[in-house]
């Protein structure tokens, strides 16, 4: 069955920014209208940030393809070697400057003067219009690129519930002793990690005057609590049996699984309640048998790693 086809935003912007180049460029009797669309077509980006360096680069990269035409073409002629021998300096410049990314548009602006066989100052300014033309449309129409807000927010929803799902199946193995869980939640939650760092990445680079940076940090938090909570997955699966300590912890942790799916909750409320079950633990009976004095000793380490995993969203939200 053949897909349906799709036509993208970006598509519809690099058509409409093409013949609108075009036209202007027409409209103002330039020679080599054409090739606005073509500056145009290649400076539309996916983000506001990407298209501006791209258009930074080919502006600086075709001013300097004016200033190496009137100097080849003039001192050797319109010859196919002077093109040759042009880009052998040229290129190497445009590395050097760091604007390589020019090159192909500013050897077309070479091109119009090796095929006008002259170089002028009035054919000079209109090639200066035209990549103005080009680029300007580009930037124009770049002012608008769809940000990712809502496929964050769905994310970040979805990871948060992996998380209370996570925290409800510790704190059933911690009352009961078995574990029939298959954990496809570590999975869901460590790729909603990394999509979601990656999609908060592009839409940081969506904005050129905002820092829109938020869901990239949160998404980079939610990743150093992920850590502790693999390793917190593997000193509970080390727990032989049950003590009353891991159901005073299992208590905490069905009351923390139902506030985490709010990423605003203040996390020194819970930092403060583990210290007091740090507090009551401390007061109970001392372990009777070695297998229950491993068990304490792998809650303590349990309840320190908590520790940890509060601190890093007490840091993030701070009071």
């Amino acid at each position: 069955m053949m897909r349906m086809y799709r036509i993208g935003y970006r598509t519809v912007k690099t058509a409409a920014g093409t013949a609108a180049s075009i036209a202007i460029a027409q409209a103002l009797l330039l020679p080599n209208a054409a090739s606005a669309g073509i500056i145009s077509i290649l400076c539309i980006k996916p983000t506001q940030k990407k298209s501006l360096i791209s258009a930074g680069q080919r502006f600086v990269a075709c001013v300097l393809a004016i200033i190496f035409s009137a100097l080849f073409f003039e001192a050797f002629g319109y010859e196919p070697l002077t093109v040759a021998l042009l880009l052998l300096f040229f290129i190497p410049v445009t590395v050097m400057l760091k604007v390589e990314e020019g090159i192909i548009t500013s050897s077309v602006i070479v091109l119009h003067f090796y095929l006008a066989e002259q170089f002028t100052w009035v054919f000079a300014f209109q090639e200066v219009l035209i990549i103005v033309i080009g680029i300007g449309m580009a930037l124009v129409l770049n002012l608008y690129i769809p940000k990712n807000e809502a496929s964050l927010s769905k994310l970040q929803s979805q990871l948060e519930e992996q998380y209370s799902q996570i925290f409800i199946e510790l704190a059933s193995f911690l009352r009961e002793g078995r574990m029939d869980w298959n954990g496809q939640e570590i999975t869901v939650a460590a790729s909603c990690i990394e999509q979601g760092k990656e999609l908060a990445l592009r839409n940081a680079e969506s904005y050129l005057l905002r820092n829109k940076n938020k869901y990239y940090h949160y998404f980079k938090m939610r990743e150093k609590q992920f850590d502790i909570i693999e390793r917190i997955l593997s000193t509970v699966s080390r727990m032989p049996v049950t003590v009353k300590q891991g159901e005073m912890i299992a208590d905490f942790l069905t009351e923390l699984s139902l506030s985490i799916i709010h990423p605003e909750n203040r996390a020194h409320v819970y930092a403060d309640k583990l210290m007091h079950l740090k507090e009551e633990m401390r007061e109970t009976d001392l372990p009777q048998t070695r297998e229950e004095f491993e068990v304490r000793a792998l809650l303590y380490y349990f309840i320190t790693e908590m520790e940890r995993y509060l601190d890093i969203k007490r840091h993030f939200y701070p009071v």
